[in-house]
């Protein structure tokens, strides 16, 4: 049996398609907690064992039995979110109590990290663990996440009682089906799709550095069916305990990828710069590309969806369909 926490989220129901679509797999068990009302459609494709509230996942799991794996994708994502009590309970508190019970029951463990650990950049983006506490996260989203992965670190430095295998993903810019329920917080991919066909043009973000022209503010973009494939393969081939980068190892503008979007409508791009807004001013992230050595060095071999290859298949599969969930 493999938990998925945040199974009705994009990357979690993803990780699911993968089990079921790629492996054959059923044995699943999705857990969540609805924030949208139409977020139960990224569940109606799925096959799985059953569904669990996020409150009675720990319930359940002191009686559960053959439970392979426990992939923790569950989170507060939004990076505005003001309220850091909230992020301390979901964030922190809920993954350090799903790391002891694998700890205790010697279940392997995979959770969500991310890309905004590494705040501006000022820092690089490579996954070495020795570089954790330099890290400066420019949110409390980014800065709920580092603590984690801090702490995770820490257990395992101290000789506490750890899981038999763990990651941490620093997930990077992930795009793809079954985000339309994060609203603000989906991929500008999704954006762009809904701007160019209600307005005939895409709104982008005017830049405020001068080393920057207005949208090509950069990103690694990194394609969810991409992402949900390394969690998988880290779950089959047990590679080495671990923080890890997911993203492609290539930048790319906002241009690029709002240009790819209307392409694959076989439409002619049209872009409009507007401002920045001031909660995001001074806390946006300028550059990120992340260092993909460690995770090919474990093993992960696949190739990555270029931009212009996972966003047609986005758009011309998902978004310009009847029914677009995964």
């Amino acid at each position: 049996m493999i938990v998925i926490t945040g199974g009705a989220g994009m990357i979690g129901s993803i990780i699911a398609w993968h089990l079921n679509t790629i492996l054959g797999r059923e044995d699943i068990v999705i857990v969540d907690r609805f924030t949208h009302t139409e977020q139960w459609q990224n569940l109606c494709h799925r096959r799985y064992a059953n569904y669990l509230d996020k409150d009675e996942l720990l319930p359940w799991l002191a009686t559960a039995k053959d439970v392979e794996a426990v992939i923790h994708m569950g989170a507060i994502s939004a990076t505005t979110e003001r309220d850091f009590n909230k992020l301390v309970q979901e964030n922190i508190r809920y993954s350090q109590h799903l790391w002891a019970w694998c700890a205790e029951n010697k279940v392997p463990f995979i959770y969500a990290s991310s890309a905004a650990t590494y705040g501006g950049g000022e820092h690089g983006y490579e996954d070495d663990e020795t570089k954790t506490y330099t890290l400066r996260p420019l949110n409390g989203y980014g800065y709920s996440k580092q603590f984690f992965d801090q702490w995770a670190l820490t257990q395992v430095k101290a000789g506490f009682a750890s899981p038999p295998q763990w990651q941490g993903f620093k997930f990077f810019n992930v795009y793809g089906p079954n985000e339309y329920h994060k609203e603000r917080m989906a991929s500008v991919a999704l954006h762009s799709f809904k701007q160019f066909t209600e307005h005939g043009t895409v709104k982008l973000f005017k830049s405020n550095r001068a080393d920057y022209a207005d949208g090509m503010q950069l990103r690694d973009f990194v394609y969810v069916k991409d992402a949900a494939a390394i969690v998988v393969h880290f779950l089959i081939n047990k590679a080495a305990s671990g923080i890890y980068n997911i993203g492609t190892g290539k930048a790319r503008a906002f241009k690029d990828l709002a240009t790819a979007v209307m392409s694959s409508m076989s439409k002619t791009p049209s872009i409009t710069y507007i401002d920045m807004p001031q909660d995001l001013d001074g806390k946006y992230q300028y550059f990120t590309e992340a260092s993909m050595q460690k995770l090919r060095a474990a093993g992960y071999t696949q190739p990555f969806h270029s931009l212009e290859d996972g966003v047609c298949d986005y758009v011309q599969n998902y978004l310009m369909q009847a029914d677009p969930y995964c």
